[in-house]
């Protein structure tokens, strides 16, 4: 790269070196940092990193070369960054070694390096957490850091349990800086309007947001605190002071009658986006007789009426999903993942009813471990309509359908794409689920049946169509699957 005359890229002006890497891509900008000093000088400029969005772990090992990587760019960029989105997977790697040990880490077993592997993989982790608050401790100019920890694994496998943290001198020592560095940077941020923390082992308590500067509690525009803590996280006498919330994710035992009702005064903004995540687990320590009346919703409805609500429910019973599912709930988003407990058609059939005007996404996932010889729960056993077929038919703003694990009639797919034709933007149903009656079948004995619903589902959607193969596409581990999107459904407000 040479100019007129000889002069090279050296003698441009700062200015000019610094606009011109503005439209490099952050990849890129460190690739060409290593040219020379007066480049690296010119990419480290605050201006051209207002962001930076990082995903640490996963692969089929141990990556403790990423921590040098991480230290580098939170010493660069730590103070002034303006926007941090970091998702925390140090643990991915270690999934394999566990298989085929019942009840989680076995610390007699076979595999003595077990649980030196998982005391490394905690190790990395609260590293990792550590170099990057204390990076953060003194960014006055913070506005949207968000942090997701992928350590359900060590709760949903007895880790944590059988490496006690606080047993671990060392590593106890960890948890309590890094709860007292997320706290400091509470108190020092100015201009906080998004603060988003997931997962994240042992580093919320419900006493961290009281740590929060009044300043941000005044800018703050979206908060969710997610954790697999019993006690909430998001104390009621702190959303007082979050005048201008417009979102909020959190337990959905956490939202009571409550906090719905201090949401609905005159002196908070109109809430925008709420998502809620209801898990089984939680149910037996946090009752959800707390949670907001039908006159609760009404009162924040009339408050917020653009209110949108996400729920994502795990293994959740379905007397309890007809409990709180109210008619005035704005209900927009609903994801039904579970193991062990089935959907009803009970419920389906309110939800069809219930949220007609208001329905967009609508995903119903079963494992695929849990399928016997019966095959998959079929939700049309017991009446000659199909729930799913009538949700499609009664909800005009259905957008997403997503189907795995449970038992779907080719002729009601077929039925589905007709009713909602090219509006339903996606429709994803695993080829497992899809069954064939076989009267039809027999009717079309020279046509391959996969291929006839093809071609019939492709025509109701006026676009190709197949169905899943990759389960992957539609089978994702839940917790962080609802991270995602409730980011995505947040961004969206």
């Amino acid at each position: 790269m040479a100019l007129c005359g000889g002069v090279g890229a050296s003698a441009l002006p700062s200015e000019l070196i610094v606009h011109i890497f503005s439209f490099l891509p952050a990849r890129d900008k460190l690739r060409a940092s290593a040219v020379c000093s007066r480049w690296r000088e010119c990419l480290f400029y605050p201006a051209l990193w207002p962001q930076l969005r990082l995903r640490l772990g996963g692969g089929s090992g141990p990556r403790t070369d990423e921590t040098p990587k991480l230290e580098f760019l939170m010493r660069k960029f730590g103070s002034f960054v303006r926007e941090l989105q970091l998702e925390f997977a140090p643990v991915e790697g270690y999934l394999s070694p566990l298989q085929g040990v019942d009840g989680g880490m076995d610390p007699t077993g076979d595999d003595q390096q077990l649980p030196g592997r998982w005391r490394d993989a905690l190790h990395t982790y609260l590293e990792q957490v550590l170099c990057v608050l204390r990076s953060l401790r003194n960014n006055r100019n913070l506005q949207k850091l968000s942090l997701y920890g992928d350590t359900c694994i060590l709760h949903e496998e007895g880790i944590v349990d059988n490496i006690p943290l606080n047993q671990c001198e060392q590593e106890g020592k960890k948890i309590k800086e890094i709860k007292q560095l997320f706290e400091e940077i509470l108190a020092n941020s100015r201009q906080l309007k998004w603060l988003s923390s997931a997962f994240m082992l042992g580093m919320v308590t419900p006493n961290s947001l009281s740590a929060m500067s009044n300043l941000s509690a005044n800018t703050l525009e979206h908060l969710s605190l997610l954790d697999n803590q019993i006690p909430s996280l998001i104390p009621c006498i702190e959303v007082h002071r979050l005048h201008n919330l417009r979102s909020l994710a959190l337990d959905f035992c956490d939202f009571t009658s409550e906090m719905c009702r201090i949401l609905s005064t005159s002196d908070h903004l109109p809430l925008h986006r709420l998502s809620l995540l209801l898990n089984s687990t939680a149910l037996p320590n946090k009752p959800l007789d707390v949670t907001p009346s039908e006159k609760d919703w009404q009162v924040l409805v009339r408050h917020s009426a653009n209110l949108r609500v996400y729920i994502m429910a795990l293994d959740v019973r379905s007397q309890d999903l007809l409990s709180v599912l109210k008619p005035s709930l704005p209900l927009e988003r609903i994801h039904f993942d579970s193991y062990s407990t089935c959907t009803s058609e009970a419920v389906v059939d309110l939800i069809s009813r219930q949220y007609l005007k208001t329905l967009t996404h609508f995903i119903l996932m079963r494992d695929l471990m849990e399928r016997d010889d019966t095959g998959f729960p079929d939700l049309s056993d017991s009446r000659n309509e199909d729930p799913l077929v009538i949700l499609a038919w009664r909800c005009t703003r259905l957008s997403v359908l997503v189907i795995h694990g449970y038992t779907v009639w080719a002729h009601n797919l077929i039925a589905i794409s007709r009713l909602r034709g090219s509006n339903l933007k996606v429709l994803a149903v695993s080829e497992e689920s899809i069954d064939f009656d076989q009267d039809q079948h027999l009717l079309f004995q020279e046509e391959d049946p996969i291929h006839n619903l093809i071609e019939e589902v492709s025509s109701g959607l006026g676009r190709p169509w197949h169905p899943t193969v990759d389960t992957s596409v539609v089978l994702s581990e839940p917790t962080q699957h609802f991270y995602r999107e409730m980011q995505r459904f947040s961004e969206g407000m």
